[in-house]
């Protein structure tokens, strides 16, 4: 059945808005005091924006934005999660350089397109299956504005009020995994091309695109290429065990894909094997065999199984039909990418599955599952389901907006901020123009979210940030360091911080400890920590800064300093080493040239 693709590019357009919600709600905070920036929907975005920012402006593929090292050839950089994970962020700086749009710019357009072609794709994908372009629409819009409940997160836990409203649209954290998320799902229905066609050549075409789709993934998220690597494995078990029509035909298809991904991870594992060591620091691999059946997306793919035994006892459909093993393999990939550390012995942030993969492909196999077996049915061949899948749409659609609502509020107060950091951020970009290699001048920003910040819109480097140890530019122990000197210059002691952090500081635990020590959310051995750990942290800061001078650390010397202009701020630490020139006024911030004394 030829797809209408209208209902596609209407599913495009809700997810387009979707997208967009966040930019327009700091738009309507914002009003005319609008400064240009994005609003991020996910704290770890200004990571992703800062490496963007880099590329942009024209910096190798391994650079670090928040210290300003960059791989040369005098100074070779290791890699990091960023260069290995390089195809989604070229796909957004290559234009934006092309175009002259900037990184805000990019991240905030960059989402809208990835919303609209993952729905493009999702709906291809459930048209093809179903022949049904209606549901098709409606099944993509439930897959995709229903995300968050599919991984038992997001709205539905405040409204139900067993939880907090976090996060927002969470497959459309921007450039990962939104980027590579169309790939996903054009991979599986390209595959689903490859097995139904009988042209030799459109076959050959059908494997060298979903080979491409599957490298890109390799090169962009984790979870989602080791997803998509999971579901392939399952489908060639599957049709092995079952053998159905053109088995023969299908286990060479299946072969000659196989063989192109595998030839994708062999770059990929060289890259792996340069990785920094900080990687394995803050990537929080825990060793275990244990089973992991408790997650929201293995419910919903339990769920499935018995709606698909069912429809077979039922004789609505076949198990070796190509459509029942299709769907079968969706609510088998949930279960599989949770508990493969039974087999692997290594668990890696299982929630990341969770949240940002297998509670998608756990709502496609659901909605895969009714599609099918409806498509079977004498019930498909009247107007009443015309008229359901009508309905749906629009309630999922309406869904969408319930999550943007209850989501995105909760970093209003944080977008508004970086907002109002905009002024200063311009005015370090223009004299930036007059330094000689501004990504080696580093501002001490007293607001951490402007610090976090600040690389995604001003070229120079910080001292200190929360997202700074993901890049490789930087040892576990000197961001604790830079981190020492960042509570030194705001007259921060010993005892303050241990006090600080028995209160609950989780900046400083994640900071010290690493976030594996902060939350039981990303690993299985998640251990409190202990007051003698923290005041143990605590006497080795003080050890440190007691024999601290800046000149034994040059690449933290301070070029600038950025106050919020409300702030009463102590300068005492901070004036005995350095000379403050006039503050310069800019938005709701002051800026401060300072040298060494």
């Amino acid at each position: 059945m030829k797809l209408r693709w209208q209902f596609g590019i209407i599913a495009g357009i809700f997810l387009v808005a979707f997208t967009l919600y966040p930019q327009f709600k700091m738009l309507y905070l914002r009003g005319d005091d609008w400064q240009g920036h994005y609003a991020y929907n996910d704290i770890d975005e200004v990571a992703y924006a800062s490496y963007v920012k880099a590329l942009i402006d024209g910096r190798p593929r391994k650079n670090d934005p928040y210290t300003g090292r960059d791989d040369s050839p005098e100074k070779p950089q290791e890699e990091s999660l960023f260069s290995i994970q390089f195809a989604a962020p070229f796909v957004l700086a290559i234009p934006a350089r092309i175009l002259g749009i900037n990184a805000p710019w990019a991240m905030t357009l960059g989402g809208a397109f990835a919303g609209f072609f993952a729905a493009l794709a999702c709906f291809w994908l459930v048209g093809k299956l179903t022949d049904d372009s209606l549901f098709a629409m409606a099944g993509t819009l439930v897959i995709l504005a229903g995300g968050a409940i599919f991984a038992g997160e997001g709205a539905i836990g405040e409204i139900t009020g067993w939880s907090y409203a976090y996060p927002y649209f969470p497959a459309f954290r921007r450039y990962i995994p939104a980027v590579p998320f169309a790939a996903f799902f054009s991979l599986i229905a390209l595959v689903w091309l490859l097995i139904n066609s009988e042209n030799e050549r459109k076959r050959i075409i059908y494997c060298v695109l979903a080979s491409f789709c599957f490298a890109f993934t390799v090169f962009s998220y984790f979870y989602t290429w080791t997803t998509a690597a999971a579901w392939l494995g399952t489908v060639f078990i599957l049709w092995l065990i079952a053998r159905p029509e053109g088995f023969r035909r299908d286990f060479k298809a299946f072969l000659a894909l196989g063989a192109s991904c595998l030839f994708a991870l062999i770059p990929y594992a060289l890259l792996l094997s340069k990785r920094s060591h900080t990687m394995d620091d803050v990537q929080l691999l825990v060793h275990t065999r244990m089973p992991d059946i408790w997650r929201v997306p293995e419910y919903i793919s339990f769920l499935v199984l018995v709606i698909l035994a069912i429809g077979i006892l039922l004789k609505k459909i076949s198990i070796k039909e190509r459509e029942t093993l299709f769907v079968i393999s969706f609510a088998l990939v949930p279960i599989i990418v949770f508990n493969q550390q039974i087999i692997t012995g290594r668990s890696l942030q299982p929630i990341h599955y969770q949240v940002f993969i297998g509670n998608y492909v756990a709502g496609l196999a659901l909605v895969a599952a009714i599609g099918i077996i409806l498509k079977k049915s004498d019930w498909s061949k009247t107007l009443m389901p015309k008229v359901v899948f009508s309905v749906v749409a629009v309630l999922a659609a309406v869904w969408g907006f319930v999550e943007c609502h209850y989501t995105v509020r909760i970093l209003d107060d944080a977008n508004i901020e970086r907002d109002k950091s905009m002024p200063v951020a311009k005015r370090l970009t223009e004299l930036g123009k007059t330094e000689q290699n501004p990504y080696k001048s580093v501002i001490f920003p007293l607001s951490m979210t402007q610090g976090d910040d600040m690389p995604t819109v001003a070229p120079q480097s910080v001292l200190w940030a929360r997202h700074q140890h993901v890049f490789a530019g930087v040892t576990w122990q000197e961001n604790k360091e830079r981190y020492y000197q960042y509570l030194y210059f705001q007259n921060i002691n010993e005892k303050q911080l241990a006090e600080s952090i028995k209160r609950g500081d989780f900046v400083s635990m994640i900071a010290l400890f690493g976030w594996g020590r902060h939350t039981d959310r990303l690993n299985s051995e998640y251990k409190p920590l202990t007051y003698g750990e923290i005041d143990e942290e605590a006497r080795k800061m003080g050890a440190y800064l007691q024999n601290f001078n800046p000149r034994s650390s040059p690449e933290t010397i301070l070029s600038y300093v950025v106050v919020p202009k409300d702030w009463e701020v102590n300068f005492t630490n901070l004036d005995k080493w350095y000379e403050r020139g006039e503050a310069e006024t800019h938005g709701d911030y002051l800026l401060y040239r300072v040298r060494l004394r």
